[in-house]
C-alpha cells in the first residue's frame, strides 16, 4: 500500500548503525560496529554491524539482515509496519498507493481510534498523577499495590474522574468524533446524554506489539454489587480481545532472549512481575487461550509456561482448551501457584529471586499433569477412565510434527504406564485419531478452497523458507547456493556494488555494461532461479537507465530476494579470486582494479561453464549418433568449443559486445 517513491525515500535515508544503535549499544571497532546480540543472551560481544554493507550478523546466534529485518526481527514488525517506523523517524511522507474506498475508509477509522485511545491514555495518566481525586484515590490504589512511580509510569496507568462526563467534555473540546469515542468503549449515552464510560475507575492501557494503544481495562475501586469489577474495551476496528495478550509490548524483548514466555491472568500480576525484574510475562486478562494468541507467543518463543492461582477452579476447563497450544507446536509447562496467592501477591510475598526459583522447580509437564488431574477425577469409574484414555491419545496426536516425533513417542510410552495399558494399542489410538484428524482437514479444505489456491502456492521452497526467515525464523542467514552458484552469487554481487562503475576509461562503458554484452546473456550462464530474478529486475532497470544501487536489492519488498542479498553481502567467500587461479589457472591483466579482475574472473567462470556444458552436449551428441555428417560437424564444434575453453584458461578474457 505504501508508494514505490516512498519506499525509495526511506531506502535512501537509511543509516543500519543508527537504526539498530536505537535498540543496542554500539561501540565502533575498525570500520564495523559491536555489541550484546539483542537475539540471544551473551556476556561478550559477536553481535557486528558492517555499515558499508548495511548488514548485521551475529556470529554467535547466526542472526543477520538489513535494517528492515532488524526491524522485524528485534520488534516483531510486518515489513510494511517496519517501513511505516523507518519513514516516522526520517520524517518522511508515505505515499499511498490507490486504494479502494471502502479499505480507506477502514484505515482512516483505525488510525481515527488509535489517536482517540492515545489522548484518552494522556488524560488518564495526567489525572492520576496531576489531579486531587486522583492521586487520592487512583494513586494510592497502585501505591498500595506496591507500584513504584517507575512501574506506573512505565505501563502508563491512569484515572478516570468519579464524574459523569469529564473526559467526554475534554475530548469534545478537542474536537474528537462522539461516534469514535462511542466506538472506543471511552464514551456512552444514557438517557441521551455522552458520558464517561470508566468513571471512578483506575485504567489500564492495553497496547499493541509496537507500543499503541488499542484499548483499556478499568478497574472499579468501589465494591458495587451492580457493577463488574473490570470494563474492557468492546472489540472494534483495532482492539480484537482474542488476538491480544496484555504485557507483549514490555515483555517481547525479555521473551525473545530467555525463549520462555510466562502467561498469567491479570494485568497486576503482569506488572508486579515486571517490576520484580521478572519481564518474560504477559496476560490473558482472564479469558481461556486462543489460537490467535497462542501465535503471538509462538513470534518470539515455543517455550509457554502457564502459572496458576493454586485455588483457580478454571485449571481444568483450561487444560482442555490447551490442546491447542500442543497443535501450534508449543512446548507447555504448568506451575500452580500456593493455595490463596496468585502471581502478584506471591512475588512479593517471596521476592523475584525466590519466585524464579519456585517457577524452576515446580514446572509440570502439560500433558502428564492433565493424565493426573483427570485421573484422580476419574476414581474407580471404568467408563471415565476409558473416556480419560480417549482424551490423552487425542491430546498426544496433535503432536504430529516430524521433529517431535521422540517427544510423541516418549509421552505414549509415559502415558502408557501410569494408565497401565498395553502401548502398542495406545500407539493405535494416537493414530486413529491422526487419521481422523487429517481426513477432517482434507474434506474441509475440499469444500472451502476447492477453487482458492493457497497464498504459498506460487512460492517455491525458497522462497518460503526466505519468508519464515525474514519472519524470525532460526539461523541466520539461509544459504540458498550449491558451490556451483558461488559464481552466480558472485555476479550479483559486483552489479549491485559496482554497476555503475567504469569498465574502461577509453569507450566510457561501465561494468554493467560489460556484463549484459556478454556473448552469452545471464538467462543461460545462470542455473539459480532467484539469481535470474534478480538478474531480470537488474536488467530491467538498466534498460531503463536506471540502474538501482544494492539498497533496492538489499531492502527489497520480496522478501526472498532481501534475503538472498543480505547472504550475498556478507558472504566472505565471495571474494573468488584464489578459487578462481587455482582451479583454473587464470592470470588476468586489469592491474590493481580489484572489481575489473573479479568482474573478468567471474564472467569468464560462467563462460567457461557453459563452455564445458556445451562441450559435454555435443560429446553425447557425437555418441548417439551413426551419420558420417553429422559426426564430422560434432567434431568441428569441439575444436571450436576447446579454442574458446583455451582462450579462456589462459586469460585472453575476449570481450563481444553485441
Amino acid at each position: 500500500m505504501i508508494s514505490q517513491n516512498t519506499i525509495q525515500q526511506i531506502l535512501a535515508r537509511i543509516d543500519i548503525v543508527e537504526i539498530v544503535g536505537n535498540f543496542v549499544k554500539l561501540k565502533k571497532r575498525g570500520a564495523n560496529y559491536l555489541g550484546l546480540c539483542p537475539f540471544h543472551n551473551e556476556k561478550s560481544p559477536s553481535f557486528t554491524v558492517t555499515p558499508s554493507k548495511e548488514i548485521y550478523k551475529c556470529f554467535g546466534c547466526g542472526a543477520s539482515g538489513n535494517g528492515i529485518k532488524f526491524l522485524m526481527e528485534h520488534e516483531k514488525y510486518s515489513y510494511v509496519e517496519a517501513l511505516r517506523w523507518l519513514a516516522q523517524k526520517y520524517d518522511v511522507a508515505v505515499e499511498e498507493t490507490e486504494m479502494s474506498p471502502e479499505v480507506k475508509q477502514q484505515q482512516q477509522l483505525a488510525d481515527s481510534l488509535y489517536i482517540i485511545n492515545n489522548f484518552a491514555r494522556e488524560y488518564f495518566a495526567d489525572t492520576l498523577l496531576n489531579s486531587e481525586e486522583g492521586q487520592n484515590v487512583g494513586l494510592s490504589y497502585f501505591e498500595e499495590r506496591g507500584f513504584t512511580q517507575e512501574t506506573i509510569r512505565k505501563f502508563q496507568l491512569g484515572y478516570s474522574l468519579n464524574v459523569w462526563d469529564a473526559f467526554t467534555k475534554a475530548a469534545l473540546a478537542k474536537g474528537y468524533n462522539l461516534d469514535y469515542l462511542q466506538k472506543t468503549g471511552l464514551v456512552t449515552i444514557r438517557n441521551e446524554q455522552p458520558g464517561d464510560n470508566y468513571r471512578g475507575r483506575v485504567i489500564f492501557p492495553i497496547h499493541n506489539q509496537s507500543g499503541k494503544v488499542l484499548g483499556f481495562g478499568a478497574r472499579i475501586l468501589v465494591k458495587n454489587d451492580r457493577a463488574p469489577k473490570y470494563i474492557n474495551s468492546p472489540e472494534n476496528e483495532i482492539y480484537i480481545k482474542n488476538r491480544i495478550l496484555y504485557g507483549t509490548y514490555f515483555a517481547r524483548h525479555a521473551i525473545d532472549k530467555l525463549n520462555e514466555c510466562l502467561l498469567v491472568e491479570g494485568y497486576t500480576d503482569v506488572i508486579s512481575l515486571h517490576q520484580a525484574g521478572i519481564e518474560n510475562v504477559v496476560a490473558s486478562s482472564g479469558t481461556s487461550l486462543t489460537q490467535h494468541q497462542l501465535r503471538l507467543i509462538k513470534k518470539y518463543t515455543n517455550n509457554l509456561t502457564i502459572l496458576f492461582d493454586g485455588d483457580n477452579a478454571g485449571v481444568k476447563a483450561a487444560l482442555r482448551g490447551l490442546d491447542m497450544a500442543i497443535e501450534e507446536g508449543l512446548n507447555v509447562k504448568l506451575v500452580l501457584i500456593p493455595d490463596k496467592e496468585d502471581p502478584d501477591s506471591y512475588v512479593q510475598k517471596i521476592g523475584a529471586q525466590a519466585f524464579r526459583e519456585f517457577i524452576a522447580t515446580n514446572k509440570q509437564d502439560f500433558i502428564l499433569f492433565k493424565l493426573q488431574i483427570t485421573m484422580q477425577d476419574a476414581g474407580n469409574d471404568s467408563t471415565r477412565k476409558s473416556q480419560l484414555v480417549n482424551e490423552i491419545a487425542e491430546t498426544i496426536s496433535k503432536i504430529d510434527k516430524t521433529e517431535d516425533f521422540t517427544k510423541q513417542q516418549d509421552y505414549i510410552r509415559q502415558c502408557s504406564q501410569v494408565l497401565k495399558i498395553d502401548e502398542q494399542g495406545l500407539i493405535n489410538l494416537v493414530n486413529k485419531f491422526i487419521r481422523e484428524r487429517f481426513q477432517k482437514k482434507e474434506q474441509q479444505q475440499s469444500r472451502d478452497n476447492a477453487n482458492s489456491p493457497s497464498p504459498d502456492d506460487d512460492l517455491s521452497p525458497e522462497a518460503i523458507a526466505a519468508m519464515e526467515a525474514m519472519e524470525g525464523g532460526e539461523g541466520g542467514a539461509v544459504n540458498y547456493f550449491n558451490p556451483d552458484e558461488k559464481q552466480e552469487k558472485e555476479l550479483v554481487k559486483i552489479l549491485l556494488r559496482f554497476g555503475d562503475r567504469p569498465f574502461s576509461e577509453e569507450d566510457k562503458n561501465t561494468v554493467a555494461d560489460y556484463i549484459f554484452h556478454l556473448p552469452y546473456d545471464f538467462e543461460s550462464l545462470t542455473d539459480s532461479e532467484i539469481v535470474k530474478r534478480i538478474l531480470r529486475e537488474y536488467k530491467k532497470m538498466y534498460d531503463d537507465d536506471n540502474l538501482p544501487d544494492k539498497k533496492w536489492f538489499l531492502y527489497h519488498s520480496d522478501p526472498e530476494i532481501a534475503a538472498v542479498v543480505v547472504h550475498i553481502m556478507e558472504d566472505k567467500e565471495a571474494e573468488l579470486s584464489a578459487n578462481w587461479k587455482d582451479r583454473y589457472e587464470i592470470e588476468t591483466i586489469y592491474g590493481d582494479n580489484a572489481y575489473l579482475q573479479d568482474t573478468i574472473s567471474t564472467t569468464n567462470y560462467l563462460i567457461l561453464r557453459k563452455i564445458r556444458k556445451m562441450m559435454t552436449e555435443n560429446q553425447q551428441e557425437m555418441e548417439k549418433s551413426s551419420i558420417f555428417e553429422e559426426q564430422i560437424r560434432c567434431i568441428e564444434m569441439h575444436k571450436h568449443l576447446k579454442q574458446l575453453e583455451t582462450e579462456l584458461t589462459q586469460g585472453l578474457g575476449t570481450v563481444i559486445f553485441r
